[in-house]
């Protein structure tokens, strides 16, 4: 399992990083450095924004790697129906 709060932390510094541009550059007027701090915020909201749905996903995963090895008949009979349903739709039947 990765850890992500690495990157929820540079997230964080990110944001408020942005914010303090933001903030300085509508004190000075210079329009440029409040450009770089609503992008350097909407980075940092990104990286904390997938490292939350990192975490989301890894913890789906595991549900399911647990369930498969509770359930390894039911699993197996799972994959078959999926199987044969994917399988159906690709190729179709064929008429003779």
């Amino acid at each position: 399992m990765a850890d992500t709060t690495e990157t929820k932390v540079e997230g964080l510094v990110d944001d408020a990083k942005g914010k303090l541009k933001d903030g300085f550059g509508g004190l000075t007027g210079d329009a440029k450095l409040q450009a770089e701090g609503k992008f350097d915020q909407l980075s940092g909201m990104a990286q904390q924004e997938f490292a939350d749905l990192y975490d989301e996903g890894e913890t789906k995963l595991e549900a399911a790697t647990a369930f498969v090895q509770d359930r390894p008949l039911i699993s197996l009979v799972i994959a078959t129906v999926v199987g044969m349903i994917v399988g159906g739709l690709l190729f179709g039947r064929k008429s003779d």
